[in-house]
């Protein structure tokens, strides 16, 4: 039964650093100004481009938090915004409330600087666990002292807007009581080299709505706190205004660009105000994706007249990009900032850089609407809207207001079942295989291992030369095992369903092996060599976009990433969009790669063991692996409907985090320990109820280390625990939700029900043959560097 979502989400503090201001008041009151950030790019070598303009940062205490002192400049604006925001909520945090405080921070490149620095300026080790959109959020947590749900989007130039949209969720959910949320970018070589080979950088200062010839590189960050308005009131905290709610989709298009009959667009801007409880006259204002791309800007003109023309002839419009640039991650939450602070002091910011007769032209287009050229206006603002339309077709729309309103957000009881199953490892792909070589306790015979994917996988699946050469492994794993848990489920995408039909992709690396070697070619060759065919599969959700272009699936499409377990927060993440009415079915998957890249990264942070080393065997380090699991989760009606299998209920989980300083392996045995507590109270079973556990030693003592004392302390070494990184090496994030899809398949009876499985306890490690027959419910558990976990219970189904 559904039931409305009470829970009112609010701001109540405000972060932001750009080219026109390092903070929130200088920049909105430069935007009132029409005052440009855009100039000359000093930062990255613009010998030869028919491009050389940006929108960079100019910042001189970027350094002066403690945390900033040794990241990536990603990590340093981010921070700098973060520290603004929290000072402007006067949020305080400490051990009373730091478990219901979380980060979610959104990235389209990440630590793109640190990359460069690697490959041009000496190959340290230090610049590794710098790369990776994983360790933004952590910093931010840590800086913070956060220990809520803490983890990133890298949903290129929607992942901040889906940041705060998913930190809304999680409070509804009942997780959390406050977040900071936001995103960064940082200026840097890949980008600039990717968008100029695409040939969609501006000569000009970016004009969007306009004349529109490209776009204008940004970099900075947006931070916003949103609490529940019970936390905020029981604290006395200003409040700037509620966050409604919103709307995310996919294009199933194209991985660049946007569908031109701008559904995807439309379904979530309608979707976001169907959700506020409001109408399309209510909004007055949007600040618009308004990229200064021809494609995108006719997009949006489609999608805004088609959904306010009848209804709202007075709608104004601006694109801050025009003053800002194109800040990619960060953009959502910049351009959210601004239209907060809009909201709240009745005055809407102007778009840039239109002659008289350029206003003139814009008037057919225009219609009615008002588009803001030049100049601000003041206007009484009660609701006001942003969007975020992003590579891989993924799209955003987040709506602000003055009042409460009439929200129709919704969560329901039913229950969640795991249908099906996709697998790529280095065993081989598919489920029975997998089933036939665990059976066999196949085991990996070196240091690093590599699943594959070719013709046989291709030629089952459909895919056809014309799309599978696009995609780099990342993409080819995570849409064969993505295809597989659909076919395994029995569910087909059609015209009527395809909204309903979401993904959650988790990674812990991404396509850092892309990113590196665009970086490595460029930085060879210069600036004006990078290449349009590989500059998309640089962007994290590309593996995402590929598979929603392939299955035709529109609806919730998000990738996440933060570190090893984000294979299980996936899963996490869409079991809350299914009991939240955002899909009825979701696929929740965990794709990380191995490559000749990954394996000199590993090596030269020391983590790859000399030999092969199984679970608590005392190892120096982990055997190296790469795949792509996939978890169909659905609603019981939805399972229902089409007689799926029922593997297992998911029916509780926990995110946690306890900080250690980014790059250790292990973390702290709090952290895990609060995640299992924690999953079991969602589950509604205590702890002596736990008949297995499906853990994540990898060989490596300083992590199996950890899990020995907590299973110790919970389970006194009573209960058995398995281990698939035994079987397949450590996939970081595909071996996450490997833990769960073998778990799933113990109790469905599907693997044998005699099984290898440990005793642990600090003083011993017992192996024994166990019968796995009788388990009813299961734990599964996972952790990542920088000190976050996850933790899933599996009941088996009657």
């Amino acid at each position: 039964m559904d039931k409305i979502t009470n829970t009112r989400c609010v701001v109540t503090g405000l972060g932001m650093i750009s080219a026109i201001g390092n903070n929130v008041d200088e920049c909105f009151a430069n935007a009132l100004a029409g005052k440009t950030g855009i100039d000359k790019v000093a930062s990255v070598d613009t010998t030869d481009c028919y491009a050389n303009l940006g929108a960079e940062v100019h910042c001189d205490t970027l350094d002066e938090i403690d945390e900033a002192k040794d990241v990536d400049r990603v990590s340093k604006l981010c921070l700098k915004a973060s520290k603004e925001a929290l000072d402007d909520a006067g949020l305080v945090i400490d051990e009373s409330n730091a478990g219901r405080v979380g980060v979610v921070m959104g990235s389209c490149v990440g630590g793109v600087v640190s990359v460069e620095n690697y490959v041009t300026k000496g190959e340290h080790a230090e610049d590794i666990n710098k790369m990776t959109i994983a360790s933004i959020a952590n910093h931010v947590a840590n800086m913070a002292g956060a220990k809520g749900v803490v983890t990133n989007v890298g949903n290129a130039c929607a992942a901040s807007t889906i940041s705060i949209a998913y930190a809304c969720e999680l409070i509804r959910a009942g997780v959390a009581d406050a977040f900071i949320v936001g995103g960064a970018d940082a200026f840097a070589s890949v980008p600039f080299s990717g968008f100029l080979a695409l040939h969609a950088l501006s000569e000009q200062a970016c004009s969007p709505f306009n004349h529109s010839n490209g776009i204008t590189l940004g970099e900075g960050s947006g931070a916003i706190i949103v609490e529940s308005y019970e936390h905020a009131k029981k604290r006395n905290a200003k409040i700037y205004c509620d966050v409604l709610s919103a709307g995310i989709s996919s294009d199933a298009h194209h991985i660049t660009a946007p569908r031109p009959d701008g559904l995807g667009q439309m379904y979530a801007i309608r979707e976001a105000i169907e959700k506020s409880g409001i109408e399309p006259k209510d909004v007055a204002y949007v600040n618009a994706h308004g990229t200064g791309t021809a494609k995108n800007d006719e997009a949006e003109f489609l999608s805004l007249h088609t959904i306010f023309d009848e209804t709202n002839p007075d709608l104004s419009v601006s694109s801050t990009k025009a003053m800002v640039g194109h800040c990619l991650g960060a953009a959502g939450a910049i351009e959210a900032v601004f239209a907060i602070k809009a909201l709240t002091e009745n005055k809407i910011p102007p778009t840039i850089g239109y002659s008289e007769e350029d206003i003139e032209a814009l008037g057919e287009k225009a219609g009615t609407f008002d588009f803001m050229p030049n100049t601000m206006k003041e206007k009484d603002l009660h609701y006001v809207m942003s969007n975020s339309f992003a590579f891989g077709g993924s799209n955003a729309s987040i709506i602000f207001s003055k009042e409460p309103g009439n929200v129709k957000e919704t969560e329901n009881d039913e229950k969640v079942y795991i249908t099906g199953l996709g697998i790529v490892s280095p065993l081989g792909n598919g489920v029975a295989n997998y089933i036939d070589k665990v059976n066999a306790q196949t085991k990996p015979e070196a240091t690093s291992v590599h699943a594959n994917v070719g013709k046989e996988d291709y030629d089952k699946y459909g895919l056809k030369m014309a799309f599978y050469r696009k995609l780099d492994k990342f993409s080819l794993m995570q849409v064969i095992s993505g295809l597989e848990a659909l076919q395994e489920a029995g569910i087909e995408v059609t015209e009527e369903n395809a909204e309903e039909l979401g993904m959650i992709v988790g990674t812990g690396d991404g396509p850092l092996t892309t990113v590196y070697e665009f970086q490595e070619h460029i930085s060879e060759n210069g600036t004006t060599a990078g290449s349009a065919f590989n500059f998309p599969n640089t962007v994290y959700n590309a593996a995402g976009g590929y598979l929603s272009i392939k299955t035709g699936m529109r609806g919730y499409n998000v990738t996440v990433t933060n570190g090893a377990q984000s294979g299980m927060s996936s899963l996490c993440y869409a079991y809350n969009e299914i009991k939240q009415n955002r899909g009825k079915a979701m696929l929740a998957t965990g794709t990380d790669e191995n490559s000749e890249v990954m394996e000199k990264l590993y090596a030269k942070l020391g983590k790859v063991a000399g030999d092969v080393k199984q679970a608590y065997a005392g190892g120096d380090g982990f055997v190296l692996a790469d795949g792509s699991t996939s978890i169909a989760l659905e609603n019981e009606t939805y399972a229902a409907s089409h007689n799926a299998k029922k593997y297992a209920e998911v029916c509780g989980y926990a995110m946690t985090h306890e900080g250690v300083a980014y790059g250790d392996v292990a973390g702290t045995e709090k952290g895990l320990m609060n995640a299992i507590v924690d999953a079991a109270a969602m589950a509604g079973i205590t702890l002596d109820q736990i008949d297995a556990v499906y853990g994540f030693a990898n060989g490596a003592d300083e992590v199996d280390t950890l899990e020995r004392h907590v299973y110790e302390e919970i389970f006194a070494g009573k209960v058995p625990v398995h281990q698939v990184r035994d079987y397949t090496g450590e996939g970081r994030a595909a071996s996450s939700a490997l833990s769960v899809a073998h778990a799933a398949l113990t109790l469905s009876g599907d693997l044998a029900t005699r099984q290898n499985a440990y005793y642990v306890t600090t003083e011993e490690v017992t192996k024994e043959v166990v019968d796995t027959s009788a388990y009813k419910y299961v734990l599964a558990t996972s952790c990542a560097i920088g000190g976050s976990y996850a933790a899933v219970i599996l009941k088996k189904v009657a």
